[in-house]
């Protein structure tokens, strides 16, 4: 044992003068790492920012620069940040902005390359000084100010591990030394001998300990996707990392943008539909292709020679491709077979659906025409596509015909029927041969996801996997998964720029209400499956019950006009006039608002978040649902966490929204009864359920929905890959 001792006392000491002399090395190189990384941050910041701080020098409106720097330190490492139009003028700045960084001062952190960090009370600070391309001010520069704190706990945290690390370094390097000195002591071959035996280093051990031999397994560790941060940036990263910067194509009915003929000119729409508000977002992110049927009276004039418009038109991000129907071919694959046929038997409203086998003829043109138009817009033989709802059941497969390598991603944005419903369909095995083109196909709940295996089952010659969710016909796998559908996250600040207190006061000046008047809201398109008859219905039997509210509630029914050429929507259209109408008449007590107001037009975005924060309560009455966005983005609006979700339990947002007051839209005393219970609800329950509903929405927003789908894509390319290496050795080993 003196032996050991001798060998361990002067590594003992050794080992500590290199971690005395190794901590502020360690030390010196956290803090260049860190600034390092905040260098490259601020570039990107700077790249990010260029054109908007360009065009707010050019407006030259100080206070409209000094909201969006306000914007950019929302970022919790972002400590400050500042303009300088020219060296002799002050910054326009931030608050917190240091007084030393003027304008004319801020040689030290350009002219170098490792520029020194700012040290104030408050900690070091790191300060980037980046040039801004403003033709009205060719010096104008952008001073990023990060806080540096955080590398400062790192710094402290890193030492502190570093010392662990000796520390136990120096027991594992004291262990060895015993270990071979206790060899030595005892002869190599006897000691080898004893420890074969089981013996200790010391004494013999008094039982031995025989390992197991067990094969090293190596494990595939995938993103784990509920730790990101889903943003634009997220999906972007995946499209640049995932799946190596592939092109995405989106397949729709609905296009974002709508241009229209009016006395003045031109106008552009926003539809009033859940689809373009769930991906109009992601397309934003992804920077691809949205193949769409251009319905606007003037869409044609504003494309280009290949039937392509950049958009948005304030800040073009990605390409619109218009494809162009016959009035034939729409009114048969649209208001017919996809309408009067697969929109029925689909929600269960108890619309009997309607099938023609001449509207089947153009349902099957038309996705060949959008087919297509896809493979001309394909720049590689593997695009990523990303087929939308049920006016395209047949598209997958005519993809997958004309690009085999492609990735279809297919996602059914209404309810799936159980199997007896969708077999009364008469082309119901070419729908669902058509759909299992798909790589993935989604739903927007586990039930109907239940719903398609087992529609599968009973009709389809297929091999269902029920364990794994994938259905494996015509030699092709197509896997089927949940992916709830949801929102962009955070608004558009420009949606909630005006306060809850002015939208309060106009709408109710708008629409000739008191002041402290109630109001309910709804929003849907004039649809008999959305359940606004039984929301009438349910305003009724609150006003029989609770007379208090007979000319002090007000229930604003925003509808927008939807498929008029369809007969049954155009019988749905007159009931709900003439229902609201007879409770107007019922309840009309003098010069008191009445109790419905029905507005059945369109409504841009901007009218209907108002609407959203004026109200008291929002109820959504669906009948059957997929999803439903309208309970989501009301939640979404009410950033003063006021108001009350009243929301079906046939929507799919129930499932994620349980904080709602859940009702069956079919019971009147129910729905009654929760509608009272919302609009005298206490205003520290309202805060309670609206903060959860709205960390979830934020959550689970739709670049989560939307890069869920992306980061399956990519594991099944990647799988799809390594089959093909596979396919090609075994090919090369047998010849």
């Amino acid at each position: 044992m003196r032996l050991s001792l001798r060998f361990l006392i002067p590594l003992l000491i050794a080992l500590g003068v290199f971690a005395y002399a190794a901590v502020p090395l360690v030390d010196s190189l956290m803090t260049r790492w860190f600034v390092r990384d905040l260098d490259i941050r601020a570039q990107l910041i700077a790249n990010t920012v260029q054109e908007p701080l360009a065009q707010a020098i050019e407006s030259g409106s100080p206070g409209l620069m000094a909201r969006y720097l306000a914007r950019l330190t929302q970022d919790e490492r972002i400590y400050a940040v500042g303009v300088c139009v020219a060296p002799s003028m002050p910054p326009i700045a931030t608050p917190e902005f240091p007084e030393s960084l003027a304008c004319d001062k801020l040689h030290p952190y350009t002219d170098s390359e490792a520029p020194p960090l700012l040290r104030t009370p408050r900690g070091p600070l790191h300060v980037a000084v980046r040039a801004i391309d403003a033709p009205a001010a060719p010096g104008a520069q952008l001073i990023l100010v990060h806080d540096m704190g955080f590398a400062v706990g790192r710094s402290e945290e890193t030492k502190r591990y570093l010392f662990y690390f000796f520390v136990a370094l120096g027991a594992i390097v004291a262990l060895i030394t015993v270990v071979i000195a206790q060899l030595s002591w005892r002869g190599w071959v006897q000691g080898l001998r004893a420890l074969l035996r089981g013996e200790g280093l010391v004494r013999p051990a008094s039982a031995a300990d025989v390992p197991e031999l067990r094969p090293l397994e190596a494990h595939y560790r995938p993103r784990d996707e509920s730790q990101l941060a889903w943003t634009p940036e997220t999906l972007r990263s995946i499209l640049k990392g995932e799946l190596q910067g592939h092109e995405v194509i989106v397949v729709s009915n609905r296009e974002p943008y709508i241009h229209v003929k009016a006395d003045d000119g031109i106008h552009m729409q926003r539809p009033a539909s859940g689809l373009v508000t769930a991906l109009e977002p992601v397309m934003r992110a992804c920077s691809g292709i949205w193949i769409a049927h251009g319905s606007g009276s003037a869409d044609r004039d504003t494309v280009d020679d290949r039937d392509k418009i950049a958009v948005p038109p304030d800040a073009p991000a990605y390409q619109l491709r218009r494809v162009w129907l016959t009035p034939e071919e729409e009114a048969g694959y649209y208001s017919g077979f996809a309408n009067e046929g697969l929109w029925p038997l689909c929600h269960i409203a108890h619309v009997r659906p309607t099938f023609r086998s001449s509207d089947f003829e153009h349902y099957r043109t038309v996705n060949a025409k959008f087919a297509k138009a896809v493979k001309e817009e394909a720049r590689s033989a593997d695009p990523i596509v990303m087929v939308q709802d049920y006016h395209f059941a047949l598209l997958p497969r005519m993809i997958r015909d004309l690009l085999p390598r492609a990735t279809i991603i297919t996602f059914w944005h209404i309810p799936w029927p159980n199997p007896e419903a969708f077999a009364i369909c008469p082309w119901r095995d070419e729908l669902l041969d058509g759909m299992l083109g798909s790589s993935i196909l989604g739903f927007h709940t586990q039930f109907h996801c239940n719903n398609f295996l087992d529609t599968v089952d009973r009709l389809l010659e297929a091999r269902v996997d029920r364990d794994a969710f994938s259905v494996t016909f015509r030699s092709r796998l197509t896997v089927v998964h949940r992916y709830p559908i949801s929102i962009d996250w955070p608004p558009d600040a420009a949606l909630l720029s005006k306060s809850i207190a002015d939208c309060r006061r106009d709408l109710r000046a708008r629409l000739r209400l008191p002041e402290e008047h109630a109001i309910g809201i709804g929003v849907e398109r004039l649809d008999y499956t959305k359940g606004i008859l039984e929301r009438f219905r349910a305003v009724e039997r609150l006003l029989d019950l609770e007379p208090q509210w007979v000319g002090a509630f007000t229930f604003v029914q925003i509808a927008a006009p939807s498929r008029s050429m369809i007969s049954d929507y155009q019988h749905y259209a007159e009931r709900v006039r003439s229902v609201a109408n007879e409770i107007n008449r019922r309840f009309a007590r003098g010069d008191a608002p009445p109790p419905i107001l029905l507005l059945i037009e369109h409504h841009e975005v901007e009218s209907v978040y108002e609407h959203f924060r004026a109200a008291d309560v929002c109820f959504v009455s669906s009948l059957h649902d997929g999803m439903n966005l309208v309970a989501k983005e009301f939640v979404a609006a009410r950033n003063d966490e006021r108001g009350v979700l009243v929301l079906s339990q046939f929507a799919g947002a129930s499932r994620e929204l349980p904080e709602a007051l859940i009702v069956n839209p079919y019971d009147a005393d129910e729905c009654a009864a929760a509608l009272h219970l919302a609009l005298t609800m206490p205003a520290d329950e309202q805060r309670a359920r609206l903060r959860l509903m709205r960390g979830l929405v934020a959550e689970f927003n739709v670049y989560r929905w939307a890069g869920r789908m992306l980061i399956d894509a990519a594991a099944m390319r990647q799988r799809s890959r390594l089959s093909r290496f596979a396919r090609a050795r075994e090919r090369l080993t047998s010849a």
